[in-house]
């Protein structure tokens, strides 16, 4: 069976969302004070007639029988005063006719009806990766927390991904097909096969894209030659997709250079298809990562019209074309995971070469700070940690979680050491020189250092080193263990982030969520999410250099140990303030929320 674009995309018109139930729930308000009036009414009628028929049996039966006669007329009336719970699952229906029937999930309908007088709208995710299905860093976890918490706030949305082959065989199994057709790709002169396989949970419909020619690898990243036609394709298959399934989106969000085409090719080859109505939204999750190759390559696996090789969209240096920098002129916003970094990337030192074009759309740039998922990162319900413990109890079982990580990992026994955790790829990026400089001062005899991560070799040996010759004092975890890392965040007393620079990071979230107090460079996200420790006000929840340097994060390092072991009543008031914060992803969602009701004020 032969399909194309053109006619699959004809068909899609009717899939437009038009629901936006703003007028509901505010009439929804009046019956519901009237019938409370008529009810008190009806019962001080009913009092008084039965106080008079206390010697006449007949008169009191007939006033219960008006009592309850009152009581009927009222209840549908109240019945009106909740429209979630009726009216609005009806209109959601309606609005998502692909998400009618979610089996095997568990459906969250509480948050979803709270919200369902917010106004409703239809969003695309398409990204490389995405928890639990793959992923390798931060990317994975936005693309899995920010959909749920979007479904919560009343939006239809689907999350398109490629279908790698190392997508665990749990999955696969669960997967349902959807569809196939056949699409042109550039100017390869040839159909390429594009399936639709479909996975629905927590009222969010996951659309992997198959192609066993781009996506058969064990990895989702293996090198710039073998990425560059497989994200050419991946991108146009997800619109192509869209418009075959007739499902068009208010909102296309893209995710990094691996999604950046997405705004390229719907302005250009898309225009015409139903899915061109649609806006975009581009989130650069780390600029270092640009999707950047010579012009002629991406021009024969695109086939985008010439005039998009221009210096204001894809051209870079004359001869290489970016395709993240293309994704930012066609994209009609564009978001960074926190405000600091929105404004960082604008300069020579964090703009990695795109300073100037990022400041020529910076009317378009907003800053959005991540969350973390409670469901997944919650030490009161942590099945890996070694006691439980909620914001009332942390000072009582925190230390439990010490003894139990020192006792897994070698490091010798006692509550009275303080453990310092990191857990970062081991990357230049991530500070990890500045660490390496200083771990013989810190390893004072009184402290201990855990680090698990995995990267470059020579942090590898190092660290490596370091544990060899300050065995039980220092432990280096050179892997990537989930479970383990869960149980260093509840057993450290601190968490180290020095980085480079760090367009958000989460690491820093999940340890004040478990009660572990960050230790952070003021880049980034980090600088707007950890507010330094004030010795005089006792504000703050954290502890801050600025200038990457080595002596400034030893600085850092000592005050928050002088802070620990001699005014332990502080720290522990910062412990139950880092706990209380609320880090969780229903704020950003918000602002997602604002930013596409901004795009389509329909």
């Amino acid at each position: 069976m032969k399909k194309t674009e053109a006619p699959a995309a004809e068909q899609a018109h009717p899939a437009a969302v038009d629901t936006a139930p703003k007028e509901t729930a505010a009439p929804a308000g009046e019956p519901a004070e009237t019938a409370v009036k008529k009810t008190a009414t009806t019962r001080k009628k009913a009092a008084s007639a039965t106080k008079k028929a206390a010697s006449a049996t007949k008169k009191t039966t007939a006033a219960s029988r008006k009592t309850a006669a009152a009581a009927k007329k009222s209840a549908p009336e109240a019945a009106q005063a909740a429209p979630a719970a009726e009216e609005k699952p009806a209109a959601m229906k309606q609005a998502a006719p692909a998400v009618e029937k979610p089996t095997p999930v568990a459906e969250e309908p509480a948050p979803v009806n709270e919200m369902s007088n917010l106004p409703r709208r239809s969003v695309a995710f398409i990204g490389s990766e995405c928890h639990p299905f793959v992923k390798t860093g931060g990317l994975g976890d936005v693309m899995y927390a920010l959909p749920r918490e979007l479904a919560r706030l009343n939006c239809d949305v689907r999350v398109l991904l490629p279908r790698y082959a190392c997508i665990p065989q749990e999955y696969q199994n669960k997967m349902v097909y959807r569809g196939e057709f056949y699409m042109d790709l550039g100017r390869t002169g040839r159909n390429y096969y594009v399936g639709i396989m479909e996975y629905i949970c927590d009222g969010v419909v996951y659309d992997f894209i198959d192609n066993q020619e781009f996506f058969s690898s064990g990895n989702p990243y293996t090198n710039l030659v073998d990425d560059i036609p497989k994200y050419c394709f991946f991108s146009k298959a997800a619109l192509a997709a869209l418009n075959y399934m007739n499902w068009i989106p208010d909102i296309i969000h893209c995710h990094d250079w691996q999604a950046g085409l997405v705004p390229v090719y719907l302005r250009t080859l898309f225009q015409d298809s139903p899915v061109g109505r649609a806006k975009t939204v581009l989130t650069i999750h780390n600029l270092r990562f640009q999707g950047v190759y010579n012009i002629p390559t991406i021009q024969y696996w695109t086939g985008l019209p010439d005039h998009v090789f221009s210096m204001g969209a894809l051209k870079q240096d004359w001869v290489e074309a970016n395709i993240l920098k293309g994704g930012l002129a066609y994209a009609d916003r564009i978001t960074t995971v926190s405000g600091t970094y929105a404004w960082e990337i604008q300069s020579s030192e964090y703009g990695e070469r795109l300073e100037d074009h990022l400041r020529y759309h910076s009317g378009k740039l907003r800053g959005i700070v991540n969350g973390i998922d409670y469901d997944m990162w919650n030490p009161e319900t942590d099945p890996a940690l070694a006691a439980n413990y909620g914001l009332g109890n942390v000072l009582d079982h925190k230390m439990e979680n010490k003894l139990a990580i020192q006792k897994e990992l070698g490091l010798e026994e006692d509550t009275g050491k303080f453990v310092i955790g990191l857990i970062s790829r081991l990357t230049d990026q991530k500070g990890l020189d500045l660490v390496n400089a200083i771990i013989p001062q810190v390893l004072d005899g009184h402290t201990q250092v855990v680090v698990l991560g995995t990267g470059d070799r020579r942090y590898e040996d190092a660290f490596r080193y370091y544990e060899h010759t300050y065995r039980g004092s220092f432990s280096a975890c050179i892997q990537y263990d989930e479970a383990r890392a869960h149980r260093i965040y509840a057993g450290a007393d601190a968490l180290l982030v020095p980085s480079r620079f760090e367009p958000c990071g989460l690491t820093q979230l999940n340890a004040m969520h478990y009660g572990t107090l960050p230790i952070v460079r003021e880049t980034g996200g980090l600088k707007d999410t950890v507010e330094p420790y004030n010795t005089f006000t006792g504000d703050g929840n954290g502890f801050t250099f600025d200038r990457y340097d080595a002596g400034l994060l030893l600085d850092a390092i000592n005050r928050a140990k002088s802070l620990y072991f001699d005014n332990r009543y502080h720290w522990d008031e910062i412990v139950q303030r880092d706990m209380a914060k609320d880090v969780s992803w229903q704020r950003s969602a918000r602002q997602y929320k604002d930013l596409y009701l901004e795009l389509t004020p329909w």
